[in-house]
């Protein structure tokens, strides 16, 4: 009961938290409003630091979500030129993060780690298109056991200041497990291979480690990219 109700907080949140809490010990003693205000605002820090288990798909040739979400927008579009990946367009599946989404990002598929690239960049608000080249970013390039390749791409936001990886290169993932995190608000941009099927549609929520984004198998091959609305 204990571990459905309380959920794990992530590494990175600790020292955040702490001075939060320090924060607020000395706003109590300035004026106890402002302390309350501390209380809240280290309550929240707790929440957005947040790391819940998740339960991953494991069929072969599945794509999962990196991150929690609104999937924003699925457009074909040139890789990141630093991961040497080629200048034509892939399909690429945008999910953006707000304030209150977790923000620890894992591995979209089982695969090997060909190349992890970091550029430094702006801080524009991570829902514009153009956030893609302009903002700083992290991309990793994986390859899976067929030989096909995607890019899984940590982007900073207006409000993030600091992206985290903790793989390197010649590095294995599993589907599912944890490879970063972003800090606070950002967007996590996923470059499918050509010709990928796309299972998710823009608008819709989705969940890192759960949400299938797309299918490489042959079972998921002729399908159209799906379209939603809200009932």
């Amino acid at each position: 009961m204990l571990k459905a109700v309380v959920t794990p907080i992530h590494r990175e949140g600790w020292p955040f938290i702490a001075l939060f809490a320090l924060a607020s010990a000395l706003l109590f003693l300035l004026a106890q409003p402002l302390g309350w205000l501390g209380v809240v605002l280290t309550l929240w820090c707790a929440y957005f630091f947040r790391d819940p288990a998740r339960v991953t798909p494991t069929r072969a040739g599945l794509v999962i979500s990196p991150a929690d979400g609104a999937v924003q927008m699925i457009v074909p579009a040139a890789p990141p030129p630093e991961l040497a990946m080629g200048t034509g367009p892939l399909p690429r599946i945008s999910i953006f993060m707000n304030v209150f989404d977790v923000h620890v990002n894992r591995a979209p598929v089982d695969a090997a780690v060909v190349a992890v690239a970091y550029h430094p960049g702006k801080f524009l608000n991570a829902s514009l298109d153009k956030a893609s080249e302009d903002n700083e970013r992290n991309a990793l390039r994986l390859r899976v056991a067929d030989g096909r390749e995607l890019a899984v791409v940590q982007i900073a936001g207006l409000v993030a200041r600091r992206i985290k990886c903790y793989v390197a290169a010649n590095q294995q993932v599993r589907a599912g497990a944890r490879f970063g995190m972003i800090r606070f608000g950002s967007r996590v941009d996923v470059y499918l291979p050509e010709g990928a099927a796309t299972l998710v549609c823009v608008g819709q929520r989705a969940v890192a480690g759960e949400t299938v984004l797309a299918d490489l198998g042959p079972s998921g091959d002729g399908e159209a990219q799906r379209q939603g609305e809200v009932r």
